[in-house]
């Protein structure tokens, strides 16, 4: 599987961040780059539920691949959803449920800044997209 050109990035710009505190910055600046989503679409339809914070996914089909996107009420959250975003966009189907979420946080070196309660939480956006996907 080759990496959609957002996460070569997103793995780039991580592994080369010196320590967690560099990392955490580096979060927050991606979670400023989520597109918006607009008042109707932070409905309660759209709502992930397994997650502490309030998080929010969209997802639209474009020919084989996928589209998302997501944003949450959270600063460390959008941050997650951001390269959890540029990891699974653009991918098929198949790609999308093949997905390892452990081994991409793992390559990022944010796998062990994940608490159990955000790990939950992210293994819920990416198991609603997988919903999505299958339809």
């Amino acid at each position: 599987m080759s990496l959609p050109d957002k996460a070569r990035e997103a793995l780039d710009t991580f592994t080369a961040a010196g320590g967690w505190e560099q990392r955490a910055r580096l979060l927050m600046q991606w979670g400023e780059r989520l597109e918006a989503l607009d008042e109707t679409e932070r409905s309660d339809a759209n709502r992930v539920h397994g997650c502490e914070s309030q998080v929010w996914l969209v997802g639209e089909r474009q020919g084989d691949y996928w589209h998302f996107r997501a944003n949450s009420d959270a600063r460390l959250i959008r941050g997650l959803l951001a390269v959890l975003l540029a990891r699974v966009d653009g991918l098929p189907a198949g790609e999308l449920a093949a997905l390892d979420l452990a081994d991409w946080f793992n390559q990022l070196g944010l796998a062990r800044q994940l608490s159990p309660s955000r790990s939950n939480g992210l293994n819920a956006v990416l198991k609603k997209m997988r919903e999505m996907a299958g339809d």
